[in-house]
């Protein structure tokens, strides 16, 4: 693990929530469709880091339904590892519980899995590497810069 890579925040409108982080100065870049999770994505590079702000693009999605649930707000924290396959054998092999048992490319092009929140203190957790074309050069400004 080498730092947070984003955290995941739901809302009910890119538009408006991207108004807000404009108002505090910061660039938000530009939106990307996930269709496999059924999100509209914004990335905001805050630092090392970036907050993903999160539509939901169908009622049935697993955003939508957490917006149902429990409202606009943190959905989940992605942390960075730099060899997501072997982190995700050592996981298996601990007996720790995951989302999705496979590993999925997501926006952006990176490679991600959530953890269970029953096995990570509560959290939805979600592991992210770097996709092949950034494996390359996978420093903070290069994840930064990266939509997805």
């Amino acid at each position: 693990m080498t730092q947070i890579d984003h955290l995941g925040i739901a809302v009910k409108s890119l538009a408006e929530a991207k108004k807000f982080y404009e108002k505090l100065g910061l660039e938000v870049m530009p939106e990307e469709t996930v269709e496999a999770e059924k999100v509209r994505v914004a990335m905001v590079p805050v630092g090392e880091s970036r907050i993903e702000l999160l539509e939901p693009t169908v009622p049935d999605s697993t955003i939508a339904k957490f917006l149902e649930k429990r409202g606009q707000g943190l959905h989940h924290v992605a942390l960075h590892v730099n060899n997501l396959t072997a982190t995700v054998e050592r996981l298996k092999a601990a007996g720790t519980r995951l989302i999705n048992e496979e590993i999925k490319v997501g926006a952006g092009g990176h490679r991600y899995v959530f953890v269970h929140p029953s096995s990570a203190g509560g959290v939805l957790l979600e592991l992210v590497e770097d996709g092949a074309e950034k494996a390359g050069n996978a420093g903070p400004s290069t994840r930064s810069a990266r939509s997805g």
